[in-house]
């Protein structure tokens, strides 16, 4: 058995942070490029630039320095704020999957002796004679 966590942060029952923006961030930080990044994560530029609108709105502060114009029309950095953000969710996330994976080691312990004190074995034979049923 296994546990699976995933984090989001929301703004009014809204996701502005979760995975997919850490990731898009990160992306932005190696390409200098929103554009860039997108097609790196194979997601439109449409979506990903929603995302950080959303994230940037629901924060209340710029993550990009956003460049326009030029031969390439491209070109976007991180904020110091937007390196700082990337940063201090990792250590979120970090510390949450320490903490939440400690909880989880204990509950999987007691399930355990619970299942040793007081469950009834299930066999493949006995799986199959109740499925009949």
């Amino acid at each position: 058995m296994e546990m699976k966590l995933r984090i989001y942060l929301q703004d009014n029952g809204l996701k502005f942070m979760g995975v997919g923006v850490y990731w898009l961030l990160k992306e932005i930080g190696k390409c200098g490029s929103l554009r860039k990044a997108a097609l790196s994560l194979d997601i439109s530029y449409t979506k990903a630039f929603r995302m950080i609108s959303t994230l940037e709105e629901s924060l209340g502060v710029r993550v990009l320095d956003r460049h326009h114009g030029g031969q390439a029309r491209d070109g976007a950095v991180l904020t110091t704020f937007g390196e700082e953000f990337i940063l201090l969710y990792e250590d979120f996330q970090n510390l949450s999957n320490e903490l939440v994976g400690e909880a989880f080691r204990n509950f999987s312990g007691k399930l355990e002796k619970l299942k040793d004190a007081c469950g009834e074995k299930l066999t493949k034979e006995a799986a199959c004679d109740k499925n009949e049923v």
